[in-house]
């Protein structure tokens, strides 16, 4: 049945009010969590009451997350990306994805073990074989994938300069990503630009180096240079959510305290179950 001149009148009148509203009602509707899920090594991992001060950076991600975004760390001590796949975690942590999620993915320490044919991979060959499984099925969740080269180590050359030690993985990582058109943070290069500010005696406060009865669960002390400390659990933390940022996976309201001061006392190591 066609309009008369009235109705189109009435109804063209009535069509700028009804635009007007959408943005109101949605700026009103409540806005679904979405979950940052990180898959990953020790060097993100949650660590328990046991192993303080030893802090993954994904323990220190939320503090600098707007309250529309949580966290659900499933890295994992030891963890490659084949052995995380070969032992049903990465299978475990799909049932929690839901679409608009993002999947942080970051492998590589344990990779390098290439003794090992339980972690060990080939940086162009298995190595990205495993992490397309990780951007398939976060893709068929509807769930965003996001590839993170691995953190560096706390090595210096004899001259104070900051050494890569990831050899080709990194490389590797930025190739696949850039195939797969998957936002790449590249942390390897960051945290080796960060550990080149600080230089040798900066870092140490950043990763677990403790001095002989310093804390009861290392009487004998600790030199740890691929874990952090609450420092640099911190520092790594801040480094991946204003890497989120630059890479526009996340926007400007999404994200908090990026220049502010988080106090390592915020860190918190439950006790294991």
């Amino acid at each position: 049945m066609s309009l008369t001149r009235r109705q189109t009148a009435a109804a063209l009148a009535a069509l700028p009010l009804a635009l007007a509203a959408t943005p109101a009602a949605a700026h009103g509707a409540p806005r679904r969590t979405r979950t940052v899920h990180i898959a990953g090594d020790s060097t993100a991992a949650r660590k328990y009451a046991d192993a303080a001060p030893e802090t993954g950076w994904g323990m220190a991600l939320p503090f600098f997350l707007g309250p529309g975004l949580t966290v659900a760390n499933h890295a994992l001590n030891g963890r490659s990306s084949k052995s995380f796949i070969d032992e049903g975690q990465l299978a475990a942590l799909l049932p929690g994805v839901r679409p608009g999620d993002l999947l942080l993915i970051q492998f590589g320490h344990n990779d390098e073990k290439t003794e090992d044919p339980a972690r060990g991979t080939d940086p162009y060959t298995t190595y990205q074989d495993c992490l397309r499984q990780y951007i398939e099925a976060a893709r068929a969740r509807r769930a965003r994938p996001v590839l993170l080269t691995p953190v560096e180590r706390r090595r210096f050359a004899a001259d104070g300069t900051a050494k890569p030690t990831h050899g080709d993985y990194p490389a590797a990582m930025r190739a696949l990503a850039a195939e797969e058109r998957v936002p790449l943070l590249d942390m390897q290069a960051r945290t080796l630009a960060r550990w080149q500010e600080l230089g040798p005696d900066g870092t140490e406060a950043y990763f677990n180096w403790l001095e002989p009865g310093e804390s009861p669960n290392y009487p004998d002390g600790r030199q740890d240079n691929t874990h952090f400390r609450p420092a640099g659990a911190i520092e790594v933390a801040r480094m991946t959510a204003r890497a989120l940022l630059d890479a526009r996976v996340l926007a400007p309201y999404d994200l908090r305290r990026l220049g502010a001061r988080v106090p390592e006392a915020w860190i918190s190591w439950p006790q294991a179950a």
